[in-house]
């Protein structure tokens, strides 16, 4: 406690009542949560198992779990959840999934695996699988709304007017009953069905705030309408709460995200008590006023002002260039002049924009001067789609019970098993408390199903036995390229991609799927379960990486989106694109929705610890079309006399002392 300033120690140990810590960037609100679950445990006699934090990322989750155990240890910890809001539903979900009718060992569609559910759905209404595909994202994305705001498929109905809407709708009320029948719940579910379980069953929810003495939420700012009543069904009248945002960093409306739920807390609890933390400990004084003064123009309910005690700083840039090669070749020069000149290592750089398209010319400006970068949110191996389509059919090989697997796989490739034949397997598995996969073989089948279904199903399950007793009995690796092989899996991607090089590149992954798990083998010592070891492996190893990534600590420049910086912070930040269209966002602007996008400059301003570059371009190439552009407004926010214009006029004097610095930079290593 000693270590907390103040402010943050008033707000570790206030447990009167619940409690409101409007904590701004950078100003230590990890280290007040981790610190006030010590004292909960060690001052005030709550066992570590009555005390739940919940955060929105596995990063911070895991993150604050390590930072508490060093802090306390011991019996009085064991039992602790310190978890996401979704890892937490989904434990409520493991032990109540009974009283909504369904069985244990229940799947979890992730976002392709419930769009291609959706897809496959719409193509048996509508009949055009291309339409189908197109539509099935757009769609998805509605029921993610509706379930976020609590909307049952029946309400989803009765609001729908416009044909898109109803269309939307009645998709919603077929997924729903498919999941059912699946025992499947996707990822929005797993915070809107225990809500909807302790909103039917008081007894329930009464068991779980037994459980849950005290509750800390992390970036309140952030949380949607179904998470949001999670936290109040769970603390109930008593208040045993404190939750932690900030209204300024709320940049996730287009997922749901509600910063009026921090308003809302005073309405709910009229005692809640508010405790500021406005000192900054990362950014210099220069950037936190920038931040202050952009911020400073949307409306708030509380007010805040950053503040730090690590000095003024360097004055902000702001560099105009002629257009976007040119804005990416100045800023990818700059950094390695800088690199050069012994400012630093490549990681203290970080790009910022706001849209993905673009880091594209980015990438071949680092490319070409040879400079490592690594772009945040790269798609993972295992995360695409030929490859979890061959993992699901090597994790049903050596697990019949895996109902997720098999919903998968079972008709890709095509194999005329349809979403209304899978949707009676699954009541009937249902029903007689099994797997989907071993439905298949029980003779009852033929009552719930036609003759024509029953023999597709026992088909795919009487091949997939083959190739598992070939595993089992001889080369396993054989009889899995057999496997490949056998479905046509490449004409099957053929006919599912873009263009045959996209096919043949995708097929390729396929490939060093199959070799990877034949030298996870190849150095396995044990001769037992071969392909189930290697498979568990390949799958442990997928794990890993993503930590890896997580934890890199390589040199490399970091290129972002300003929504995937958020949290993070780099010595040394550009934020590129700082335009009308841009940043301000073109569909906010139409939107009258300025006040997220000033929220988003103000989170890539504060990401800064030391200097901070802001660029524009006069003419930007759109559609084939080089376009006038006009500066952002937020430049216009800023203090003026904070800010360096480059880019106006040449100035032989500044570029002959930057040469002198690079030719010393240079000797410097020589030397």
């Amino acid at each position: 406690m000693n270590q907390l300033n103040p402010r943050q120690r008033e707000a570790a140990h206030y447990i009167d009542g619940p409690l409101l810590v409007l904590a701004g960037a950078g100003s230590g609100k990890t280290s007040v949560i981790t610190q006030k679950i010590a004292y909960l445990i060690e001052k005030c006699g709550i066992k570590g198992n009555h005390i739940a934090a919940v955060t929105f990322t596995n990063k911070a989750a895991r993150e604050m779990k390590e930072r508490v155990s060093q802090l306390v240890s011991g019996p009085a910890a064991r039992g602790l959840i310190v978890s996401t809001f979704h890892n937490l539903g989904l434990n409520i979900l493991r032990k109540e999934h009974k009283s909504i009718g369904y069985k244990s060992g229940f799947s979890i569609f992730d976002q392709q695996d419930a769009q291609a559910l959706i897809r496959d759905l719409l193509m048996q209404q509508h009949g055009s699988e291309d339409s189908s595909s197109d539509q099935a994202d757009a769609v998805q994305q509605q029921i993610s709304s509706w379930k976020n705001d609590m909307v049952n498929p029946d309400q989803a109905v009765a609001m729908a007017t416009a044909p898109a809407g109803i269309l939307c709708a009645q998709a919603y009320l077929r997924y729903q009953r498919a999941l059912k029948a699946y025992n499947a719940f996707d990822f929005d579910d797993l915070i809107v069905v225990p809500v909807q379980i302790f909103q039917q069953f008081p007894e329930i929810l009464a068991k779980w705030q037994r459980r849950i003495h005290y509750m800390l939420v992390d970036e309140y700012q952030d949380t949607n309408i179904s998470q949001y009543l999670l936290v109040k069904l769970l603390i109930g009248d008593r208040g045993k709460l404190t939750v932690v945002g900030d209204d300024d960093q709320s940049i996730y409306a287009w997922r749901g995200a509600r910063p009026e739920n921090l308003a809302q807390l005073q309405n709910d609890y009229p005692n809640l008590k508010l405790v500021k933390l406005e000192q900054n400990y990362r950014s210099t004084a220069r950037i936190l006023k920038a931040a202050n003064r952009v911020i400073d123009h949307n409306p708030h309910v509380f007010e805040k002002a950053l503040w730090s005690e690590l000095g003024y700083g360097d004055p902000i840039r702001v560099i105009r260039c002629r257009n976007e090669e040119i804005e990416c070749e100045r800023v990818v020069t700059e950094i390695l002049d800088r690199r050069v000149r012994g400012h630093g290592q490549f990681s203290d750089y970080a790009v910022l924009y706001r849209g993905n398209h673009q880091s594209r010319l980015l990438e071949l400006k680092f490319q070409s001067h040879q400079v490592p970068y690594q772009i945040s949110g790269g798609t993972s191996f295992f995360a695409r789609h030929e490859i979890k389509d061959i993992m699901a059919y090597l994790r049903l090989l050596i697990n019949r019970a895996d109902d997720n697997a098999f919903l998968r796989i079972v008709n890709v490739p095509r194999r005329k098993i349809g979403t209304s034949t899978l949707e009676s397997l699954g009541n009937y598995a249902t029903e007689r408390d099994i797997s989907l996969f071993d439905a298949c073989s029980e003779l009852g089948l033929e009552q719930s199903l036609s003759e024509a279904s029953v023999t597709r199903l026992r088909q795919f399950t009487s091949w997939l036995d083959r190739i598992s007793q070939r595993c089992e009995s001889g080369d396993g690796m054989a009889a899995i390229r057999e496997m490949v092989n056998d479905m046509d899996y490449q004409a099957w991607l053929h006919q599912n991609s873009s263009s045959d090089v996209v096919a043949e590149r995708r097929m390729a992954n396929v490939y060093t799927l199959v070799d990877s798990l034949q030298s996870t083998i190849d150095k396995d010592e044990s001769e037992e379960d071969d392909i189930q070891s290697a498979v568990a492996k390949l799958v442990l190893r997928d794990l890993l990486d993503r930590q890896q990534e997580d934890d890199d600590a390589m040199d490399k420049v970091q290129l972002m989106t300003l929504h995937a910086s958020k949290g993070l912070e780099f010595p040394h930040v550009y934020i590129i694109g700082m335009e009308e269209e841009l940043l301000p966002h073109r569909a906010s602007i139409e939107e009258d929705n300025i006040e997220e996008e000033r929220r988003l400059c103000y989170v890539g301003i504060t990401r800064a610890k030391r200097t901070l570059a802001l660029t524009y371009c006069s003419k930007r190439k759109q559609y084939g079309e080089m376009i006038d552009c006009a500066a952002s407004r937020f430049l216009d926010e800023l203090p003026f006399d904070d800010l360096v214009w480059e880019g106006e006029e040449k100035d032989p004097q500044l570029n002959q002392q930057r040469g002198q610095e690079t030719l010393s930079g240079l000797k410097g290593l020589f030397d």
